[in-house]
């Protein structure tokens, strides 16, 4: 993310929380369709982008991954969301 001028170094994942979901207008999984195991995939605003985990993965296909999330969000983005 450094490559493109964004730092995420101090940010940690969160737990959903019912105030998080409750204000928001779409909540967005990324790889969360094992249904067994995501509570998210229950809310009416979900969708999930069942991208794959990039741990572990060449530096080419993680920034593949991150620009496939660039282009979904910026399509959000124009959708109004």
């Amino acid at each position: 993310m450094k490559e493109v001028g964004v730092d995420i170094s101090k940010q940690k994942p969160k737990l959903l929380k019912m105030e998080m979901i409750e204000k928001a207008d779409k909540i967005i999984t990324m790889g969360c369709a094992a249904e067994e195991v995501c509570p998210a995939i229950f809310l009416e605003k979900t969708e999930d982008w069942a991208l794959e985990d990039p741990e572990g993965k060449p530096i080419g296909k993680v920034r593949a991954i991150r620009d496939e999330i660039k282009r979904r969000v910026e399509k959000l983005i124009e959708e109004g969301y």
